[in-house]
């Protein structure tokens, strides 16, 4: 019987899962410089089991890979999946988010080029910059790593936007606002 598209698309995510997972199990073991053996003696695991699961060649569970990050020093952590959708302006094209995304507070307020710009996003005026060469520019994956929601909706009134990008991008603000009790 022929698996249904649901499903196969289902496979190929889990098939990718177990690559990202596996990258993320190495990228954990690096930032706490341990070696396999270390990591898989505290989290309780064979250093060949973790070794599958860093190659992909297997998945542990949810419990099991909680317990593997957290020997490492990180937690395991539910995110929102943010989607985009493109849309077309005078000529040039601008992605919008399904919902604003969070950053941890060093990307938030880190310093970040754009094209042949550099921001440092701690600065005000400079962020304001930035989100306004984002909101009009930027690929979704930018928008992923250097946007914040909660810096946007504060410079929000401030920023100098085409009123078709500000009208595509208004709702999520909104929504943001009503979210955090700051009605206008």
């Amino acid at each position: 019987m022929a698996s249904s598209p649901m499903e196969t698309a289902l496979a190929t995510e889990v098939a990718l899962w177990a690559k990202r997972g596996g990258l993320l199990f190495k990228q954990a073991r690096h930032a706490a410089s341990m070696n396999q053996k270390a990591l898989a003696s505290v989290s309780g695991t064979s250093r060949t089991t973790l070794s599958a699961y860093e190659h992909g060649r297997k998945s542990p569970t949810l419990e099991t890979a909680g317990r593997i990050l957290d020997a490492a020093g990180f937690r395991l952590a539910l995110e929102p999946k943010v989607a985009f959708t493109t849309r077309a302006s005078g000529g040039h094209t601008f992605h919008v988010p399904s919902r604003l995304p969070r950053l941890p507070i060093a990307a938030a307020l880190g310093v970040v080029r754009l094209g042949d710009r550099v921001y440092d996003l701690a600065d005000r005026d400079a962020r304001r910059a930035a989100y306004t060469a984002l909101l009009c520019e930027g690929r979704p994956q930018e928008l992923l790593d250097h946007l914040d929601g909660v810096l946007l909706v504060e410079l929000w009134d401030e920023l100098a936007l085409p009123a078709d990008i500000r009208a595509e991008w208004w709702p999520l603000v909104e929504e943001a606002r009503h979210e955090a009790g700051v009605m206008n």
